[in-house]
């Protein structure tokens, strides 16, 4: 795939697309916390599960005390790095004592874990109060025109399906928490860009779409069409980000 993968560090373009994705939804994340889960509270603990090397953790600090939990060692070094409060550990067995935090949460972590289900328990165990996923896409909702790129959705979602994951999972949100003894409140993150941001996000965008398609995809004349699309102004594209929240 010569036109965007050549060159590309794996390592380095995940860490580039999770600190994309904690300054898209920043502004999001920080009305949701302020008006539904800490309004009026005084400064709570909280956790980032799977924090990777802690670029939401960054963007929360300001209204939250929070530590970080990753299985990772790479990523919870560089965390350590910059001086975060991060450790080693697997979701699905957190090292901390039943109610350690006020707010437990996570972000695009659910859609990878083989067993989401024990993850939100453990993580409603660990929590006092809230348990959150701020951020779960769904590419079965994926949106893109025009319709030269219409089953780009379809290769997307098989591709994170060979990795293991869920393209799927954000649909699937109220469900898991009710299994896990929770109502959540579930609601889709804004998320439309104008032709100005998808230039500027252009190719940042398509090595995210390659990773997530995988090596076998047959991705140029998507490429193609999406760059032309781009060039002639028509081009829209528009994937949901859910978020639920409960509290316990």
């Amino acid at each position: 795939m010569r036109f965007y993968m050549q060159g590309m560090d794996v390592r380095s373009g995940l860490e580039r697309q999770l600190r994309r994705q904690s300054l898209w939804l920043k502004e999001s994340w920080h009305y949701l916390l302020r008006t539904k889960v800490l309004a009026g509270a005084p400064r709570s603990r909280a956790l980032d599960v799977g924090c990777g090397p802690g670029y939401v953790l960054d963007a929360l600090s300001p209204i939250m005390d929070i530590a970080g939990v990753d299985i990772d060692p790479d990523m919870v070094a560089m965390g350590k790095a910059r001086g975060l409060a991060i450790c080693e550990g697997a979701a699905e067995r957190l090292p901390f004592d039943n109610a350690s935090f006020d707010v437990v949460y996570c972000s695009y972590l659910v859609l990878w874990l083989k067993d989401p289900e024990r993850a939100l328990k453990e993580m409603k165990r660990v929590s006092g109060g809230w348990v959150l996923c701020l951020a779960e896409p769904d590419y079965g909702g994926r949106l893109d025109h025009p319709g030269t790129l219409g089953d780009l959705r379809d290769i997307i979602a098989a591709g994170i399906r060979r990795q293991g994951g869920d393209p799927f999972i954000g649909r699937k949100l109220r469900h898991l928490f009710r299994r896990c003894g929770m109502e959540a409140e579930i609601g889709v993150h804004p998320g439309v860009w104008n032709i100005a941001r998808l230039t500027q996000e252009f190719d940042d965008e398509w090595r995210l779409v390659a990773e997530l398609s995988g090596p076998e995809a047959e991705l140029q004349k998507f490429y193609d069409a999406w760059k032309a699309a781009l060039a002639d102004g028509s081009l829209f594209q528009y994937n949901p980000v859910f978020y639920a929240l409960a509290r316990k």
